[in-house]
């Protein structure tokens, strides 16, 4: 398991921060809650989580994107019946979310996208969030699994990281960012 920490000196900030280190439902509650009380706060966030259904088969309607600006929602998972073994992912379906994204990122003060995955490591899903988000020097928090993390870096270079899942860690992030801009 590849991990990588941060460890820039403060004055050095990265812009996308990946999240890492708990399961996908974790991390992925964990952004919506982060999301949540930044808007709370008055920030404007603009991106998508995704929504885990308890006790259903992501691929069977357990799992979908939810967009934190309009609350539209997009399907994430095509049921390919019992016995595909093909990918599953709804690359159409992401890319809608994406071009929505997209249309919110002039408003927004913080982007957080789902996940940096198999999608965006084949430059496709949320890619183009992910680089409209850094054309406008918008901060961006995000996840990877470990599969794709070495894509992931390779894909933000120096201006991103991999994170901890842990919400003083992002916190810390997100003060230090915004402190910047």
């Amino acid at each position: 398991m590849i991990s990588v920490v941060d460890k820039r000196p403060v004055a050095t900030v990265p812009g996308v921060v990946a999240l890492q280190g708990a399961e996908s439902a974790v991390i992925q509650s964990m952004l919506a809650a982060v999301a949540e009380a930044w808007s709370a706060k008055g920030l404007r966030v603009a991106g998508v989580v995704e929504d885990i259904q308890p006790g259903l088969p992501k691929a069977c309607g357990g799992a979908g994107l939810r967009n934190l600006t309009s609350g539209a929602s997009y399907s994430l998972y095509q049921d390919l019946g019992p016995h595909s073994t093909a990918c599953c992912l709804d690359a159409a379906g992401v890319a809608e979310a994406c071009h929505d994204v997209v249309g919110d990122l002039k408003e927004c003060d913080i982007v957080v996208l789902s996940k940096f995955g198999k999608l965006e490591a084949d430059r496709g899903g949320l890619l183009q969030a992910f680089i409209d988000a850094a054309a406008m020097n918008k901060p961006v928090l995000t996840s990877v699994s470990p599969t794709f993390t070495a894509s992931y870096l390779s894909f933000v270079g120096e201006f991103g990281a991999v994170f901890p899942a842990d919400e003083d860690v992002v916190s810390s992030w997100v003060r230090r960012t915004l402190s910047q801009t």
